[in-house]
């Protein structure tokens, strides 16, 4: 049996009672070298820490208390457990999504509840020392809705490459591109703009630069491609083979080991769709949906060979190997009982 080290360590993010979830905090579990998981336990009491990100040098985890509008650090004690480092810092109505700068210069935090993006700068010790809040997004699509304007519902923040930040707004169906200014925090720098209704939710880089994104509404993906600095929506299709059914939302979209392949989790039908990456990075084509192993899945994350998918209901977290050259999972070959899980998270 591994011993629990940095490298086959994956922090599980949850819900507690507080929104409504049976976990007490940050869980740790163990990855063995034939992809099954193992139960090490609550790494440090937290509420509703639904999502995590990793400092990239120091031992430093950082948290959203989804319930709590707040961002907490940890700092990792041993093998498998964490403390906090320093006091919370506040956010705004609901954060759902922390994501960290790979040269560990701030964190960044998005709010679905009230559509915050906040920027907070790091010190030396990975402690989080200044909070800067984004400029609100305005409704590109603003008077196509009836009633009251819709609210600003800020969902996830990518890094990118080129030392960008790209955030996806679900009420307002845009992708915001910001750049990085030290003593200021994120500056607008454009934004591409979504169909009406779409509700860009996950994303992800491709090796080519290009960015896939899945949208919890309208249960498709898409590609911006940068041209000269400036992203451009270049494709728009179905997340799925099958098609989405009543009551469908998607929820996370990863990257298989070669980029030749993504996946995207659909919550309701409690699927995994293979797309792939065709034309150059420019286009998406669902291959194959296949059950995800659960009730809800929330967050699915590809290590290696092992797909490993969170199913927030179902309170488990299911294993499938994947096929190097179709790209297709086979039979579920391990299955962890997690109360909860919101987000699996590498370690390092």
């Amino acid at each position: 049996m591994t011993s629990p080290t940095a490298g086959n360590t994956l922090w599980i993010g949850s819900y507690t009672p507080d929104g409504g979830g049976r976990a007490q905090g940050i869980g740790a579990v163990r990855e063995h070298q034939d992809g099954s998981l193992e139960w090490l336990g609550t790494a440090v009491a937290a509420e509703s820490p639904s999502f995590l990100a990793v400092h990239p040098a120091l031992p430093v985890v950082y948290a959203a208390a989804e319930q709590r509008k707040k961002v907490q650090a940890y700092r990792r004690l041993g093998a498998f457990s964490l403390e906090p480092q320093g006091e919370s810092q506040p956010a705004g109505e609901a954060t759902c999504h922390v994501a960290v700068d790979p040269r560990g210069r701030f964190v960044t935090a998005a709010c679905w509840g009230d559509g915050q993006v906040l920027l907070y700068e790091l010190d030396d010790d990975g402690g989080m020392a200044g909070r800067f809040p984004a400029a609100p997004s305005v409704d590109p699509h603003a008077g196509l809705s009836p009633g009251s304007p819709r609210q600003s519902r800020a969902h996830a923040s990518l890094m990118l490459r080129d030392g960008r930040v790209m955030t996806t707004d679900l009420g307002h169906d845009t992708l915001r591109i910001w750049a990085y200014q030290p003593g200021l925090g994120l500056v607008p720098d454009h934004e591409v703009v979504l169909p009406y209704g779409s509700g860009p939710r996950h994303l992800v880089e491709h090796p080519t630069g290009n960015v896939f994104v899945v949208s919890e509404y309208s249960v498709e993906v898409f590609v911006a491609r940068p041209d000269a600095g400036t992203y451009e929506l270049v494709f728009r299709g179905p997340a799925t083979a099958g098609g989405s059914q009543e009551g469908d939302s998607a929820a996370e979209i990863c990257l298989g080991p070669q980029g030749n392949f993504a996946y995207a989790g659909v919550r309701g039908s409690n699927l995994i769709s293979v797309l792939e990456v065709a034309a150059g990075g420019t286009e998406l084509i669902p291959v194959k949906d296949f059950d995800s192993g659960g009730d809800w899945p929330r967050h699915h994350l590809v290590r290696g060979s092992w797909l490993h998918v969170a199913h927030e209901r179902s309170d488990n977290i299911a294993t499938f190997q994947l096929d190097p050259v179709t790209g297709l999972p086979g039979p579920r070959l391990h299955n962890l009982a997690t109360p909860s899980p919101t987000a699996i998270i590498p370690a390092t």
